[in-house]
């Protein structure tokens, strides 16, 4: 006697598999060249920081399971812009992303690189709707002078609580067991420095490749995200913003290549 085959059983959704639908929903909002273009916001703003080859794009993309979302020029440094991403329902986003361009370019003169460094330490000491900073870590190398000097500029807002910290230890897919333990012993000791009763830092092991810590840093960041209460709230005050803008270019020139050719 033949019987039929029953569908596999579907229960509710992991907390996982919402947070990474929650991401899912990120569309670009507007761009931003100099602090003072920033939009005024009231709601949490995170931004994603790292070096030019720490995975920072393949990351953001894979958080929000789109490929094409984090874009950057073909020349390394070139594009100094801010871009900004609105996350949850359309009438009412609950957060902000904020893509700072990766630093460290080899090729990018000293003036270029100064002048960036400024706007980046302008914008992580001062912006007030700065809530979190997610900061891409090369596991294979560790916290190198430049990621160093990046967590000085936000220390003093990390260690009174004012901004969150999640350190991504990128391309972790790349490390056997062993190697995954002592990248994350010597974060951990890195980032204990600046670990206090208000502080609210972590640190994971990540790769977009295996798919490794991708649901939990999803999970995560929709816990930094505001409740539907405040997100109507604001959206009903200041009304919504314009609609996303699936063909923007940083630079006005036509869209390039990722940032980074490696996994994350």
């Amino acid at each position: 006697m033949h019987k039929t085959p029953q569908a596999p059983r579907s229960g509710p959704a992991t907390p996982g598999q919402l947070a990474l639908a929650w991401a899912h929903s990120a569309r670009f909002y507007t761009t931003a060249a100099k602090i003072e273009q920033l939009p005024f916001n009231e709601l949490p703003e995170i931004a994603f920081v790292g070096r030019s080859n720490a995975g920072k794009s393949t990351a953001i993309n894979t958080l929000a399971q789109q490929r094409q979302l984090a874009y950057a020029s073909k020349k390394p440094g070139r594009t100094q812009h801010i871009n900004l991403f609105h996350l949850g329902p359309q009438d009412a986003p609950n957060m902000l992303w904020a893509d700072l361009p990766g630093y460290g370019y080899a090729a990018v003169e000293r003036a270029a690189k100064l002048r960036w460094q400024e706007v980046m330490a302008r914008y992580l000491e001062l912006r007030r709707s700065l809530s979190g900073v997610v900061q891409m870590v090369d596991s294979r190398h560790g916290f190198t002078e430049l990621d160093l000097q990046l967590l000085g500029f936000i220390a003093p807002r990390v260690r009174n609580g004012e901004v969150k910290l999640l350190v991504l230890l990128t391309k972790a897919d790349k490390l056997n067991r062993k190697e995954s333990t002592d990248a994350l012993r010597k974060a951990q000791e890195v980032l204990g420095e600046l670990s206090t009763e208000e502080s609210d830092i972590g640190v994971t092991l990540f790769s977009a490749l295996k798919k490794i810590g991708v649901s939990d840093v999803a999970e995560t960041l929709k816990g930094w995200a505001a409740s539907d209460e405040l997100a109507q709230t604001l959206a009903a005050a200041h009304g919504l913003a314009a609609a996303p803008d699936e063909d923007y270019a940083e630079d006005g020139e036509p869209l390039d290549d990722h940032e980074d050719t490696d996994e994350a």
